[in-house]
């Protein structure tokens, strides 16, 4: 079975709470813990979740930010069910209209003379 995994990137919130107020802020803290990143990739990985992010950079703002990892950003896995799409013959919104115009066509019986 699948797993479907979810996770929230807090970055942004933890920001807020030690006082930062803009993303620029961060580039000079960033640079002293040896992580040189210019203020627009800065905005993309506060503002967004990173799909992927090195270990240094994540090393970097927990000390930032004096949080643990599982702090900086949290996750949850659940079970992902497929869902299987029934056919009936004779179902869905196009059968009705098909019912109500629907003409038959009368039948002819002819005589093998």
């Amino acid at each position: 079975m699948k797993r479907e995994i979810e996770y929230q990137w807090r970055a942004r919130e933890l920001m807020a709470r030690h006082g930062f107020r803009n993303t620029r802020e961060l580039v000079e803290p960033l640079r002293e813990r040896g992580i040189t990143l210019s203020e627009s990739q800065i905005y993309r990985m506060v503002s967004q979740n990173p799909e992927r992010i090195s270990f240094q950079l994540l090393a970097a703002l927990c000390d930032l930010f004096g949080v643990e990892v599982n702090e900086l950003f949290t996750f949850t896995a659940t079970d992902a069910r497929s869902v299987r799409q029934k056919h009936v013959v004779g179902s869905g919104e196009n059968t009705a209209r098909f019912v109500d115009t629907y003409q038959p066509v009368r039948a002819r019986i002819l005589d093998e003379d």
